[in-house]
């Protein structure tokens, strides 16, 4: 699975790499929503909410539906690039019609058709009604928040800036102030990347994640997730662009924005001390999951886990044929899950414990990217 952003005949100096403040606002305000997420910022996120007046608090809590499972795309940059700074940003956004605003807001979150470019729930009954269902799923106050919203859409989009300003008056702005210098030092590093080494070097450097494909059907930007998405950064009545947000307060999430009218955006993290050896594609993660869930293959590991074990050994002690242990320990290796050594005429398998210790991680970065 992933999100594939097509860029075929898109210059390159149309690819730009730049900090935005309202996105990473909206990476700390998920941080505080999910802190669980991000226990390379334990500090931050205590410091933070221990200094939130009560008021702030609250009104925060009634709009996390915009920022706590996934961010809603008036979060992040819509235009060519990003603002220097947040009202700039801000701006930007009060530009935008209250269809799609209102749409942008609740179509993650409230929906299940994202990137389909649906009615907005302003106009639709249809979709009135399963953004307002959605919405009471996740509680009362997520419910008041969007029946707000749809019945008022500009009183509900002042109180919104309303409340990004004052986030940024009582936490952000000291936060950024901190951050920025080193957004925007990643941001140059990678735009002088693909000047000298071209896009692919500087994708890869910016996550592992995304990758650069060519042939003969075209150029493709392809995000590996656990998610499903198509879009173009050749859209004419879009105009033509892609941009990449460095995060401080991203990781482990790979965001993109690739609903149908939007410029595509990707929010990756900038390196940090969080960040280690990734756990590779989702695919891989997914293949090692299944691996071990055989429950022969489960036996094997208790053996292969403690010692290293010849075809012949294992055979021997779970009582079946070597043939089978072989099958078994073929799929093991191909996940990347064993170690081979030679000893003289044998030949000995161990469980990489490294790799085996680290499947929970992965696990839980794969599907939180």
């Amino acid at each position: 699975m992933s999100v594939v952003i097509d860029i075929t005949g898109l210059p390159e100096e149309h690819v730009v790499f730049a900090p935005s403040p309202l996105a990473e606002l909206s990476a700390a305000l998920h941080v505080l929503s999910e802190p669980a997420h991000h226990p390379g910022l334990h500090g931050w996120t205590t410091t933070t909410l221990a200094g939130l007046e009560p008021d702030l608090a609250g009104r925060l809590a009634e709009a996390d539906i915009l920022w706590r499972s996934t961010r809603s795309d008036i979060l992040l940059p819509g235009g060519p690039r990003p603002g220097g700074t947040l009202a700039e940003e801000l701006d930007l956004v009060d530009r935008m019609e209250d269809e799609r605003y209102v749409q942008a807001a609740l179509e993650i979150n409230c929906g299940g058709d994202y990137g389909d470019g649906g009615p907005s729930p302003l106009t639709d009954e249809g979709a009135r009604r399963r953004a307002l269902e959605r919405a009471a799923a996740r509680g009362p106050g997520q419910l008041d928040f969007v029946r707000h919203l749809l019945a008022d859409p500009p009183a509900v989009r002042a109180w919104i800036r309303r409340l990004l300003e004052d986030c940024d008056r009582a936490f952000f702005a000291d936060t950024w102030q901190r951050v920025r210098g080193q957004l925007a030092a990643d941001a140059r590093h990678k735009t002088e990347l693909m000047r000298r080494r071209g896009l692919a070097e500087s994708l890869a450097a910016a996550s592992t994640a995304i990758t650069l494909e060519e042939d003969g059907r075209g150029r493709r930007v392809v995000v590996d997730k656990l998610a499903q998405g198509r879009t173009t950064a050749v859209d004419p009545t879009v105009g033509p662009g892609l941009t990449l947000v460095p995060t401080a307060f991203g990781w482990p999430h790979l965001l993109v924005l690739h609903a149908r009218g939007w410029r595509p955006v990707i929010e990756y993290p900038v390196a940090s001390r969080e960040l280690r050896a990734g756990p590779g594609s989702v695919e891989l993660m997914q293949r090692r999951l299944e691996a071990l869930a055989h429950p022969v293959r489960i036996r094997l590991c208790r053996s292969l886990a403690r010692a290293p074990y010849t075809t012949g050994e294992l055979a021997d002690a779970l009582g079946i044929t070597a043939p089978e242990v072989s099958r078994h320990l073929k799929v093991l290796r191909g996940a990347g899950l064993l170690t081979t050594r030679r000893q003289g005429r044998y030949v000995q398998h161990q469980i990489d414990v490294t790799v085996v210790a680290r499947l929970g991680s992965d696990f839980l970065e794969a599907v939180l990217r």
